[in-house]
């Protein structure tokens, strides 16, 4: 039986072919801005996604600040400062910490034989490596053999290796920082950043954090960088209290210490993501409902011109449900011939963008933050749920007029 109706609907269709044609077309763009619309929500998302993974998405770092609540004796505006003792603290309290990494910094000058600047140097771990996600592009990274052996070792950004030896080969030669010898050992992959002159990570000095007593006093730390497992606000929670309980001021004291939980503003982003998401797809689903009206429309007009037909089917014995799956699949089958052209049209003009320009407008290397056009098995199956509905909307109520019309009537209409 299902065979006969679906015969019938395709020979209906090639009976009309030009009003099936457009009518398929219909459908098709409809069903392609669905796919289209999810596809740049889903690589909205992902540019977010890979703008923050970069640096590493499950880490916190804190900053020393000032207390602004007053605890026991003390009163309000209280430096706290972290040291060498919190980063074991932390490392032994606080539940889920993976890694833990002290880090100071101090701008001073960088210089080799033919230049001179002032830049950002930091003394790092090879901790504070793994979780900040520093990779190089040449040589290597340092090791705990050069903060055991105190070494005058550096590993400099790939900005920095452009502005002091242009095109030459920077490992192995000297620089000098803050007047204090370094060998280059390494040169940073270049990472997305934002910013003018005084804003470039890709300009970063990095030697170990034992040497950097050569340039700094290392006894009071600029931030301590970590890794976790687990809920974020729950380590972050945990995290506030250690530290609180160490320096006496009262863990509700935001101002204390900074917190920069990275999966916190992660999932910020992700919820904006997310109504997008939801915003598209409402458009797409309005968008397909028009195509979906003028499937009706076609079908009624059908229904309309085949009354005698439907007439005679039912004086030979049709049902009313015969005559309602044979409307019903032509326009479902109007529907899928659509909706197959409009994936493949979508998966054509994905492919044809390519690349959209979102973060690379803003920031240098930057490209992995432009959007893609993803389209996933869920997507395809989101948009096929909607065109099958619309579908089913679309051709149910021709096909319930032409089941619920009287045979005589039908026969006698001209």
């Amino acid at each position: 039986m299902w065979r006969d109706i679906f015969g019938q609907a395709i020979e209906a269709m090639r009976h009309n072919g030009r009003r099936t044609a457009i009518t398929v077309i219909g459908m098709a763009w409809g069903i392609a801005t669905v796919v289209l619309l999810l596809a740049y929500g889903a690589g909205f998302g992902q540019a977010f996604e890979n703008i923050f993974a970069q640096f590493g998405t499950n880490m916190i770092g804190v900053f020393p600040g000032r207390t602004s609540e007053q605890a026991g004796g003390s009163k309000a505006g209280v430096q706290v400062r972290l040291t060498m003792d919190d980063v074991e603290r932390i490392q032994e309290t606080v539940p889920g910490i993976l890694r833990v990494s002290p880090n100071v910094d101090k701008t001073v000058p960088v210089q080799n034989d033919l230049h001179s600047y002032t830049w950002d140097v930091d003394g790092v771990t090879p901790e504070l490596q793994s979780i900040l996600k520093m990779e190089v592009s040449e040589g290597r990274l340092l090791t705990d053999a050069d903060l055991q052996t105190r070494a005058h070792v550096v590993v400099i950004g790939s900005e920095a290796k452009t502005k002091l030896y242009s095109g030459q080969y920077p490992i192995g030669q000297r620089i000098r920082l803050n007047g204090v010898g370094f060998e280059v050992v390494g040169v940073l992959a270049p990472k997305m950043q934002e910013g003018g002159e005084d804003n470039d990570i890709n300009r970063g000095v990095h030697v170990p954090f034992t040497t950097m007593s050569d340039i700094k006093d290392t006894k009071y730390l600029d931030g301590i960088w970590m890794d976790y497992k687990g809920e974020p606000k729950v380590v972050e929670s945990a995290l506030r209290k250690t530290l609180a309980a160490a320096h006496g001021y009262r863990a509700s004291d935001q101002r204390a210490v900074f917190v920069a939980n990275i999966m916190e503003q992660l999932a910020q982003f992700r919820i904006i993501s997310l109504g997008l998401q939801v915003l598209l797809l409402f458009i797409g689903a309005l968008t397909l409902g028009i195509a979906g009206i003028g499937l009706m429309n076609i079908m009624l007009v059908s229904v309309q011109q085949r009354t005698k037909e439907i007439g005679v089917e039912k004086a030979l014995g049709a049902r009313k449900r015969h005559i309602l799956l044979q409307f019903l699949a032509e326009a479902l089958v109007i529907s899928g011939v659509g909706g197959v052209g409009g994936i493949a049209l979508a998966y054509a003009v994905a492919k044809g963008v390519g690349r959209i320009t979102f973060y690379s407008a803003l920031a240098s290397h930057a490209e992995n933050g432009d959007i893609q056009l993803l389209i996933s098995a869920n997507t395809v199956l989101v948009a096929t749920v909607i065109l099958v509905i619309v579908g089913t909307i679309s051709g149910m109520i021709p096909a319930m007029k032409a089941a619920n019309m009287d045979p005589i009537e039908a026969l006698r209409y001209e």
